[in-house]
């Protein structure tokens, strides 16, 4: 059994919660690898180049995303993310973490079946930990 998950990524715009986001995770020492991207199109294009890449091993085994940011959003990315899933050969889990609390949202996320959970932000340490010792198994 592995002692670390080896990487998670984190898509979010905002960057004090992805500065708090790593110092929680770093909290953990669960983790050897995080990643960050601004919007959903940037973490799309490193999965894009990354399968290009023959690298599906540097892909995330988790993935943190924000519903509500420019460029491209949770919700178009997870779209671009379900027509790339066949390619990937890696199971990746994804919770969409928000701040928004509408059960529009929620409900729209329990509607997809590549989206594990719906967190409201901030995340705790406690989830954090719960979260990787599940996936560590």
């Amino acid at each position: 059994m592995k002692n670390k998950v080896d990487s998670v990524c984190i898509v979010d715009d905002d960057l004090i919660y992805q500065y708090l986001a790593k110092e929680e995770i770093e909290f953990t020492d669960m983790v050897s690898k995080i990643m960050f991207f601004d919007d959903g199109e940037k973490a799309i294009q490193f999965i894009l180049e990354m399968l290009d890449k023959n690298k599906r091993h540097e892909l995330p085994d988790i993935i943190f995303l924000d519903v509500n940011m420019p460029v491209m959003d949770g919700w178009e990315f997870l779209e671009a993310y379900i027509l790339l899933k066949p390619r990937l050969e890696k199971n990746i889990v994804i919770y969409l973490v928000s701040s928004s609390i509408d059960m529009r949202d929620m409900d729209r996320a329990r509607e997809i079946s590549e989206v594990s959970d719906y967190i409201i932000k901030p995340v705790s340490g406690d989830r954090l930990q719960a979260i990787f010792t599940e996936l560590l198994g």
